[in-house]
């Protein structure tokens, strides 16, 4: 008993991850058809503001809005403060390393990165820079006019626990 509960509570999150993208995908086309802040879920506190797709890894996720915990368990977030999905300066991505944002560890610098805006225009990002920062003193720059992506994880990728001060960071200016 006690390792079939040790098995389904591992399992529960990646679980909830994808049937919670299944459930944001159908927000996300109403929100591309002119539904503001379509909520996936009656009691949802976010709503879709973004696609997130990376063709060589064959990854596409859907941005919801504000990085909170809550909201990180259901997929990537848009970091409050950062620029909109289609508009000038720095979106800041967040995700979590063991679920939506496993895919960070197989990106190089090359790779392409789209991110499609509500308005159902799609912009492509190149990936420049890829960085292991302390979050204890690191800084990301919001104040750039240049169309950036910025990508955030947890590190390293397969660590025990959570929590800890590094993180992975993906750069991509748009093309």
């Amino acid at each position: 008993m006690l390792g079939a509960w040790q098995a389904s509570a591992a399992l529960y999150i990646p679980v909830k991850a994808r049937l919670a993208q299944t459930l944001l995908e159908h927000a996300w086309m109403q929100t591309t058809t002119g539904t503001a802040q379509a909520r996936p879920w009656p009691w949802a506190d976010t709503s879709p503001v973004a696609r997130l797709r990376a063709p060589a890894q064959d990854v596409d996720l859907i941005v919801l809005s504000g990085a909170t915990g809550r909201t990180l368990a259901f997929g990537p977030a848009l970091a409050d403060g950062s620029a909109r999905p289609g508009g000038d300066g720095t979106s800041v991505i967040v995700g979590h390393r063991d679920t939506h944002f496993a895919f960070l560890k197989s990106l190089r610098v090359g790779d392409v990165l789209e991110l499609q805006s509500p308005d159902g225009a799609s912009e492509r990002f190149v990936v420049r820079l890829i960085e292991i920062v302390d979050s204890r003193d690191a800084r990301l720059r919001l104040d750039d006019q240049d169309r950036t992506l910025v990508l955030v994880t947890c590190y390293p990728f397969e660590a025990l626990m959570s929590g800890g001060p590094l993180r992975y960071v993906v750069t991509a200016n748009a093309m």
